[in-house]
């Protein structure tokens, strides 16, 4: 090992810097536990949503059909949301923004067509296992580009709660009519 790296072994946990921790009590069986953090922890720790349980009662576009799995009310989360979004084969969103919030597009199944600006006159095309960045405040519209395959997505924003703040843009690609698909809206 280096000398640079032996500064940063934990080793006999001597990495340059002190620690105050609080001491812990031995109950004999060679560990120690703090029940006050182990109960903190259990019910505040790590959290896994199923992917059918989703919540889609969330704020919606003409033409798409979102279900949060990460967001405040869901699991107290104060910055970022996650969900799903699924555009049916040809379909094509109305335009919006999503206010302040940033966002960020991985698609899981089909082919995404972007289009962004003033007119929606910009555009951009994503497959499987590419990420979409969506700034805040940006026009746009989301088409799924395939005749015949539905676009699968997972969404991320920058914050506990969705926004999506429809606009009044004459769209390129005018948006379509899409019959909900999930347990509270049967086609």
């Amino acid at each position: 090992m280096s000398g640079q790296d032996s500064k940063h072994s934990h080793a006999g946990h001597d990495h340059g810097h002190s620690h105050d921790h609080e001491p812990a009590h031995d109950h004999g069986h060679g560990h120690s536990h703090d029940h006050d953090l182990d109960d903190r922890w259990k019910h505040d720790g790590i959290r896994v949503i199923p992917g059918d349980q989703l919540d889609t009662n969330v704020p919606s576009t003409p033409g798409m059909n979102r279900a949060a799995a990460i967001n405040f009310a869901r699991v107290g989360a104060q910055k970022l949301w996650a969900g799903t979004v699924t555009i049916r084969p040809d379909a094509k969103t109305g335009a919006h923004h999503h206010g302040h919030l940033e966002s960020v597009i991985y698609v899981v199944r089909g082919r995404a067509r972007m289009r962004w600006g003033e007119n929606l006159q910009f555009v951009a095309e994503a497959g499987p296992g590419d990420f979409i960045f969506v700034p805040p405040y940006v026009p746009h519209q989301e088409i799924n580009a395939s005749p015949d395959e539905q676009l699968e997505c997972v969404l991320v924003r920058s914050d506990g709660e969705a926004i999506a703040v429809n606009l009044d843009i004459e769209p390129v690609e005018k948006p379509e009519t899409v019959l909900w698909i999930d347990p509270i809206h049967r086609g």
